[in-house]
């Protein structure tokens, strides 16, 4: 046996032997089911079926109307054909960002929508994601929940391209909505400011800062969320009250107990209210069994 014979003997008994750990790539089939998650193993992604959702309706969120109307509005349009806006919903923790998005999936799943959650660190991969979704019947979301990026993390730069910055166009049948705790999804520091210039009267903005702030720009629907003042804290706590159908229970008490609550949890969000509400029910439920 030659040395070449031999060495291509050896070369297919390593590939042999590598191909048992490395999975097989097989093209999700995204006619059998409506939501997926992205997954990797290793260095192989995949779209895995979500079999089991968060049962959240558009009624549960109280004292966000705007924001509510505004992506219903723009959800409509694009399960209709028509022009609409990629969607960033930015504001403090616990006030209702991803939970509209999960209502908003569960109102319109059943007229075609569609949902492909995506995790900030494999954003990597979401061109190999819309890639996939080309072509495919029904109109997809992908859910990017809680984005936000430090100085040196360059994953965001795939989310720009998949947006408004590649000379590939981005499928119809696809709309990104991602949530973030940071109006423009990277820290804002003071020293950013420093290198700003003034011509002319004009200020121009280091390209720091101009880097900082395209990322958000190229989303064209902007909805802010803020924080709950008391009264609609205590209007959340009551509907959930009733929700977890706590009977007989007396409202003063459950407002005072709200109350302190949100002040050991730091907290007046529709997050912090929901657990009150199922904390309470659960110790109501368990003293009426004891």
């Amino acid at each position: 046996m030659s040395d070449a014979d031999n060495f291509f003997r050896r070369a297919e008994a390593i590939l042999d032997r590598l191909e048992r750990f490395i999975p097989a790539h097989t093209p999700t089939d995204l006619t059998d089911g409506i939501a997926w998650r992205w997954r990797k193993h290793g260095d192989v992604g995949r779209l895995h079926r979500i079999d089991r959702f968060n049962p959240i309706t558009l009624d549960d969120l109280q004292h966000i109307d705007h924001q509510k109307q505004e992506l219903i509005r723009n959800t409509r349009q694009f399960l209709r054909g028509l022009p609409a806006n990629n969607a960033l919903l930015w504001g403090p923790r616990g006030t209702g960002k991803s939970s509209l998005i999960k209502a908003l999936f569960n109102r319109y799943c059943e007229q075609g929508l569609k949902l492909i959650e995506v995790e900030r660190q494999e954003l990597v991969d979401l061109p190999e994601i819309v890639e996939q979704l080309h072509g495919e019947e029904g109109k997809f979301i992908v859910f990017c929940d809680d984005l936000s990026f430090d100085e040196k993390d360059s994953t965001y730069r795939a989310l720009k391209v998949v947006l408004d910055g590649s000379v590939l166009s981005t499928p119809d049948n696809l709309i990104i909505y991602a949530t973030s705790n940071r109006r423009h999804l990277v820290p804002e520091r003071l020293n950013d400011n420093l290198d700003a210039q003034h011509v002319d009267g004009e200020i121009h903005q280091s390209e720091a800062v101009e880097e900082k702030i395209s990322l958000s720009e190229r989303f064209g629907l902007w909805l802010s969320f803020h924080p709950f003042n008391q009264n609609n804290f205590l209007s959340i706590v009551d509907h959930w009250i009733e929700h977890f159908n706590v009977l007989n229970a007396d409202k003063t008490s459950v407002r005072r107990a709200a109350l302190q609550w949100a002040m050991l949890h730091g907290s007046r969000s529709g997050r912090s209210a929901y657990q009150f509400a199922k904390d309470w029910a659960g110790r109501s439920a368990l003293n009426n069994i004891e």
